[in-house]
């Protein structure tokens, strides 16, 4: 799957370069995170864990002074949206949101 997320990027033309900062992985699991520069300045940062039973993911999309421009996660602290876990951040609003992959983000 890690090897899936690398081809993606790197076919991607949004692209500019990618570095991993975080890979763990054991029988049943595994997690990633990769900070990703784009060639419109921006940061795209991607985090999976993706195990037997248990899935979360945070696309986080940054411009190049760090504020966050929009951000797509499973992360259970939005109890009040009808997609819940999944939901977006668009800057200091949360909204309602499938579930996405990265190949959607890019």
């Amino acid at each position: 799957m890690v090897l899936e997320i690398l081809e993606l990027l790197n076919e991607s033309q949004a692209m500019h370069s990618h570095e991993i900062q975080d890979f763990r992985q054991g029988p049943d699991f595994y997690y990633v995170r990769i900070c990703v520069s784009l060639r419109n300045n921006t940061i795209l940062s991607v985090r999976q864990y993706v195990a037997e039973e248990d899935y979360s993911y945070s696309y986080h999309w940054q411009d190049k002074d760090g504020v966050l421009i929009m951000r797509w996660d499973n992360a259970p602290h939005h109890k009040g949206i009808e997609t819940y876990p999944n939901h977006k951040h668009i800057g200091d609003r949360v909204v309602p949101s499938t579930e996405i992959t990265l190949k959607d983000v890019l």
